[in-house]
């Protein structure tokens, strides 16, 4: 990954106020969305004005994504088109439940344009290793919501009804090099609620959270970041290991490989932030 997610914001796409203000947020990546966010007789509006904003530029560092409608959708083929002729960063397409659903779109897209995958549904999950598979495939959205409404479970402070499903994407993406971005937290004036759910999400290893408000993008930023004791300890576990003649011991803990790599890992996102951020 040579770019951070820690923080995916959602836009409305028939918004062109909120569109225009995204220019100047502290989001990782920005998600235009043509389904959810926004209402059908406002469809068609929405997808001419995302794919002439994302024309005019202005976004900076930031990813883009495009969310489209279900290609079994009246909009769908057509938001298709233009996502492509728009040229972002990624498509994101809805509910996916299996590679076959991406298959038909990944030969025609453009440039740097990638695939992404909203996981969101019971079939979606079970096929994750499969879905990982894909062709110009770049990533996973966990779609949360959709996922407690399609078990009949409830929402959670401990999200019990999706950890299964969350652990099933994230080994899928990792066993394939795929980013693996975490579903929206709901309450958007809930900080503590907030916080507490990035902090699980990135213990269980997620690359950020999908948000639904400018106000959640300072908590997602500074808890999918490393933090100066995580940093000091990583420059500490590399720099033990390449000096040991034998062992390598930090803190009367062995060092081995695989601390190595994650002290590396995070030196590396950290600095991938500092490009982002301007530093």
């Amino acid at each position: 990954m040579s770019h951070p997610y820690r923080s995916v914001l959602y836009l409305p796409g028939s918004r062109q106020r909120v569109l225009e203000k995204a220019k100047t947020l502290a989001a990782d990546a920005l998600i235009m969305d043509l389904e959810d966010a926004v209402a059908p007789d406002d469809k068609i509006t929405a997808r001419g004005l995302v794919a002439k904003m994302i024309g005019a530029g202005g976004y900076g560092p930031r990813k883009i994504l495009i969310r489209i409608n279900g290609l079994d959708t009246v909009w769908g083929r057509e938001d298709l088109a233009a996502a492509i002729a728009a040229e972002p960063d990624g498509i994101l397409i809805p509910k996916v439940n299996r590679s076959a659903d991406l298959a038909a779109v990944a030969p025609q897209l453009r440039g740097k344009t990638r695939l992404w995958a909203m996981m969101e549904t019971p079939r979606g999950i079970l096929n994750a290793a499969e879905i990982a598979q894909t062709p110009k495939l770049a990533g996973f959205v966990i779609g949360t919501n959709d996922l407690v409404k399609d078990l009949f479970a409830s929402h959670t402070a401990d999200r019990v009804a999706v950890m299964t499903s969350l652990s099933i994407c994230l080994l899928a993406a990792r066993a394939h090099g795929l980013i693996c971005v975490d579903g929206v937290f709901n309450a958007f004036k809930d900080d503590q609620g907030l916080e507490a759910e990035c902090q699980q999400g990135c213990d269980m290893g997620f690359d950020g959270k999908t948000l639904i408000h400018p106000a959640q993008l300072d908590i997602a930023n500074k808890v999918f970041a490393p933090n100066a004791d995580d940093l000091a300890l990583a420059a500490r576990y590399i720099a033990a290991f390449e000096q040991a003649d034998g062992v390598a011991v930090v803190d009367g803990k062995i060092v081995e490989n695989l601390h190595v790599e994650n002290a590396k890992r995070l030196l590396a996102k950290s600095n991938q932030i500092k490009i982002l951020e301007g530093k």
